[in-house]
């Protein structure tokens, strides 16, 4: 139900423990993760070819994976490198997969590993660059990866489900418009002379703006597979440009959004928050971080019921309104990627 020649986030960096190897299932495929000898992260299936122990019940010593119930040592590239007392060379080799660090995250590309491309690795503005600070944190979340996108690719429910912080009665009332660019989809929603919303007045007085002010907000959304969502938002003093008002009228930030299947019906979303006003506030960083983080929770509560619901009643017909027109977009390229795979996978086979 997922594109598997894609690149994924997996983890942080700060999740590979020295010693510890990591272990992580990813669009259904059991991994193990750990840093060699040169510090390079290595992902390989999370099973040892003895007795099929998960090598992630392990550790690392001096850059080598050695398992955790006989002591068999294992490379990079998935073959046995030693075992105690042992001969290791019939050892059927197991499967790696393909691994970049790149953006402050570990990629992995859970396909064919011969097929993972670097250059297809998304960039990012804020990645790298001292004008912007980011912050944000991990959810495991019980849903099917495409309510998560449908869920940020429609902003609407922020009214309801988080009425206390980022909600107002504005977006419902400002129609959003969606469209395709290839394989990537925005959906976009500018609100024009209104009061900022209590989450928005907190970053315009942290960032020396009046937060009684009138101000125009922005929501843009941009999905691009596998399941990536980067959404653009902010607040501009009334009649300043909105979205394209200069840095001094604004409190702008781009909402970071990775979400990895872990199963069907199941995901490993990493959230985040990038801004380009005062970067270096660490303070500043740690308030938003942990309002967010209460905002996504209020989200993972409503996606995980969600999908009960829709588990209990499978036969229920869902409605598609003009809001859910950028998740519909989102559904359609994925489907396509995936039967594009299924197909070559045949042929292959055939």
């Amino acid at each position: 139900m997922f594109p598997m020649n894609a690149w994924y986030v997996a983890c942080t960096p700060d999740e590979l423990v020295e010693g510890r190897p990591l272990g992580r299932r990813i669009c259904g495929e059991r991994m193990v993760f750990y840093r060699n000898a040169q510090g390079e992260v290595c992902a390989l299936e999370d099973f040892c070819p003895h007795r099929g122990a998960p090598l992630s019940l392990g550790r690392v010593c001096q850059g080598e994976l050695v398992c955790g119930y006989h002591g068999l040592v294992m490379g990079c590239d998935g073959r046995t490198l030693s075992m105690p007392g042992q001969r290791v060379e019939r050892f059927a080799p197991i499967r790696r997969f393909a691994v970049q660090e790149r953006h402050g995250f570990v990629w992995v590309w859970p396909g064919d590993a011969d097929r993972a491309d670097a250059a297809q690795l998304p960039d990012f503005e804020w990645s790298g660059n001292p004008e912007w600070a980011h912050g944000g944190g991990m959810y495991h979340i019980a849903c099917d990866y495409r309510l998560m996108i449908d869920n940020l690719m429609d902003l609407t429910h922020e009214t309801y489900v988080h009425a206390t912080s980022i909600g107002q009665s504005e977006i419902d009332e400002t129609p959003c418009e969606t469209h395709r660019e290839g394989d990537r989809v925005i959906t976009q929603r500018h609100m024009a002379g209104i009061q900022a919303p209590p989450f928005w007045q907190m970053a315009m007085r942290m960032n020396g703006m009046d937060p009684d002010q009138p101000v125009d907000r922005w929501q843009i959304c941009r999905f691009s597979p596998p399941s990536h969502v980067m959404i653009d938002v902010g607040v501009a003093l009334a009649g300043r440009g909105g979205f394209h008002a200069p840095l001094e009228a604004k409190t702008a930030a781009t909402v970071v959004d990775f979400i990895t299947p872990e199963a069907d019906g199941s995901i490993w979303y990493f959230w985040g928050m990038a801004r380009r006003f005062r970067p270096g506030d660490a303070e500043l960083t740690a308030r938003i971080r942990e309002g967010q983080g209460r905002i996504f929770a209020e989200d993972r509560e409503m996606l995980e019921r969600q999908q009960l619901n829709l588990q209990t009643w499978p036969q229920r017909r869902l409605m598609t309104l003009n809001i859910d027109a950028g998740g519909a977009h989102a559904r359609r390229i994925l489907d396509r990627l995936v039967a594009a795979e299924r197909g070559e996978a045949a042929a292959a086979a055939a």
